[in-house]
């Protein structure tokens, strides 16, 4: 049988027991639910859509981007984005890309944009009453396990208090009296699982940095070695969007484009890239072949990806990466709640968990430990860390990026 900790990789029948248990796992977590201020869940619900007109003409307003119905007009960000020197993906059809997910993607390469794509999720998809709080005071839905192509848990985001915009998880989460949260997740687990899975030396060592973004710089010549993440902001800005764009697949007109520069830019950048971390792209590149050739992919635990047609590369090698990072995420997931932690939400790479508060502390520190052990052990030894952001009552739930809290602000104001 599967022991806690120990996935055994030679028989296929332990993949099924391995999926058991974190369906095991999951029932726990859906059991505990998200503490919820439910005076404000149903104030928010109350003056919703009296407040959505006021949300255009206040915080709208700054970008401009809204016409005189209130609609969100794609010339109009067009214009916006020109006035402020931002590229922008595009469709094959020439139009704006105005996917959820590019406009978050965009959003953390330029954090100004996140209230905007906020404020756009909530007046076009948000319905708030699909979001259900129970008589106790928390938040319950089905996380759907497994609901993805990568593995990851894919719950509605009508329904997941983590779904919609960061103003909302912010305005509604807070611990019960006597009760804490925290919530902990891994730093850079994409370019972490990467190094570990690739065995990259150089990734590894500038992974255990800290800052990865100047590392990069610095390992690719292109900045100083007293270099720091504010002697030089430009240029770790340019090495981030470089970094991240590698971890989405992209090539290099995408990423001049996010850099607002020529071609050529991109191009050196990506050179620069491929050289100094010349094993992850091997080793990535021979993933990719394989991958083609057999017409499937799969994790280190044995979750399969079988294509139904000829996939894109840039999704295929993103597999790796995300797939993964889901699997390490399950396993802590299983080792928290079966070491008793209470676990409220698995959320993309990171846990929220509650404690009493005389050991939150003590339970916080063992699921870090959770979490790194099961970083070690999908990643061949390799430890990824971990931060946490604490929260006692009758403090509320925080993002931890500072996102949202203009809309935040706002809406608190106008309820």
């Amino acid at each position: 049988m599967v022991r806690r900790g120990h996935i055994p990789l030679d028989d296929r029948f332990q993949f099924c027991l391995w999926r058991g248990r974190c369906m095991r796992a999951l029932a726990k977590m859906e059991w505990v639910g998200i503490p919820i201020n439910v005076e404000r869940f149903h104030r928010l619900g109350n003056g919703w859509e009296p407040m959505e007109k006021y949300l255009i003409e206040t915080l709208g307003k700054q970008y401009g981007v809204f016409d005189e119905k209130g609609s969100f007009s794609q010339k109009r960000f067009a214009r916006y984005l020109n006035k402020h020197g931002i590229g922008w993906p595009v469709l094959p059809s020439g139009h704006l890309d105005l996917k959820d997910k590019t406009f978050k993607t965009m959003a953390e390469l330029h954090p100004e944009l996140e209230d905007l794509r906020q404020l756009r999720y909530c007046l076009e998809k948000w319905k708030l009453r699909e979001t259900l709080v129970g008589s106790d005071g928390f938040a319950r839905c089905w996380l759907n396990g497994f609901g993805s192509r990568t593995g990851r848990n894919q719950p509605s985001n009508s329904e997941f208090v983590f779904g919609p915009a960061v103003w909302f998880r912010d305005y509604l989460i807070q611990p019960k009296p006597g009760w804490g949260i925290a919530y902990i997740d891994y730093e850079a687990q994409e370019f972490g699982t990467a190094a570990g899975l690739s065995g990259d030396l150089n990734m590894q060592e500038d992974y255990r940095t800290g800052d990865i973004y100047t590392a990069f710089g610095k390992r690719a010549g292109l900045l100083p070695a007293w270099a720091t993440a504010r002697t030089h902001v430009k240029g770790r800005e340019r090495f981030k969007i470089c970094v991240l764009a590698t971890q989405y697949g992209q090539e290099y007109r995408s990423l001049a484009e996010r850099l607002n520069q020529p071609d050529i830019v991109a191009r050196e950048l990506l050179k620069h890239h491929h050289k100094v971390y010349h094993r992850f792209w091997d080793w990535l590149e021979n993933r990719v072949n394989r991958a083609m050739l057999s017409n499937e992919q799969e994790t280190v635990f044995g979750w399969k990806h079988r294509f139904r047609e000829r996939p894109k590369p840039n999704s295929v090698r993103n597999f790796f990466m995300q797939g993964n990072g889901a699997e390490m995420l399950r396993l802590a997931c299983c080792l928290g709640t079966e070491g008793g932690i209470q676990i409220c939400a698995p959320v993309h790479d990171a846990i929220l968990m509650q404690a009493p508060l005389d050991r939150l502390e003590e339970d916080v520190a063992r699921m870090r430990a959770y979490l790194a052990e099961a970083s070690r052990i999908v990643l061949n030894g390799f430890v990824l860390r971990t931060e946490a952001h604490v929260f006692r009552y009758p403090e509320h739930y925080s993002d931890p990026k500072g996102r949202g809290r203009l809309m935040l602000e706002t809406v608190t104001k106008l309820l």
